[in-house]
């Protein structure tokens, strides 16, 4: 345990951190998706359509701010706004096999001075969810995060009533921090926020299962996993 001058318990110190580095909507590059900055004339129609007719009830929106949407024109409205905003920074995830955005997810709440920063606003489509590209996109926005970015800390926040989104969290390795009650509102109805996090001297082990779990020989030729992804990272 450190201590100060006082003889009271401090925190390590930190190596200056590098000049911030910020989102920059580069492509990112993965084994069986692509990950671009989004663009409602490029991806607005695909996102669109893998939603619109798998999802009537508009059940993908329901822990999300905004959503469902009732039309096409309706949703490209609120794509464009997405489209110029810098934080959150929005992607569009591309399968490489139909070429088709089918989701998103964004980088937000950029805190450069003490290298923190934000996965969130993600949505799956149907036909996206439970999959290798799924899987693989949100590898790509950690990996981008930590070995890019060079952040000391990676955050994922979710309402505290939705198990899909925590239960991702822990599959992908990040650990429970608590709930922040009463956190937000959101249409209308009481949030209570579950706060996740990896930092920076996890990420190795985390990329190792990650890497493991995405090789070509953990699928059989029907593209099912042959083992589970568990990321667990290593603490020390």
């Amino acid at each position: 345990m450190m201590k100060d001058a006082t003889d009271r318990p401090v925190g390590p110190k930190v190596d200056p951190l590098p000049a911030g580095h910020k989102p920059d909507g580069r492509p990112l590059f993965g084994r069986y998706v692509l990950l671009e900055h989004v663009s409602a004339a490029k991806h607005g129609q695909d996102l669109y359509e893998s939603f619109a007719q798998a999802d009537p009830q508009g059940d993908l929106w329901t822990y999300m701010g905004y959503g469902p949407f009732e039309d096409l024109e309706q949703f490209l409205a609120w794509l464009k706004t997405r489209e110029t905003s810098s934080d959150p920074l929005s992607y569009a995830y591309v399968p490489k096999q139909t070429g088709r955005a089918a989701g998103m997810g964004a980088f937000m709440r950029l805190d450069a001075a003490n290298g923190v920063i934000e996965i969130g606003h993600i949505w799956l489509s149907p036909r996206l969810q439970r999959t290798r590209e799924a899987t693989e996109s949100i590898y790509l926005m950690i990996r981008h995060a930590f070995e890019d970015l060079g952040v000391r800390r990676l955050e994922w926040k979710c309402d505290a009533l939705n198990m899909p989104s925590r239960r991702a969290a822990d599959r992908f390795g990040f650990t429970f921090e608590g709930v922040f009650r009463q956190h937000f509102i959101v249409k209308g109805r009481n949030r209570d926020t579950a706060w996740y996090s990896i930092i920076d001297k996890e990420w190795g082990s985390v990329r190792r299962c990650f890497d493991k779990w995405l090789d070509p020989a953990n699928f059989d030729s029907s593209g099912r996993q042959k083992g589970k992804l568990k990321a667990a990272p290593k603490r020390s």
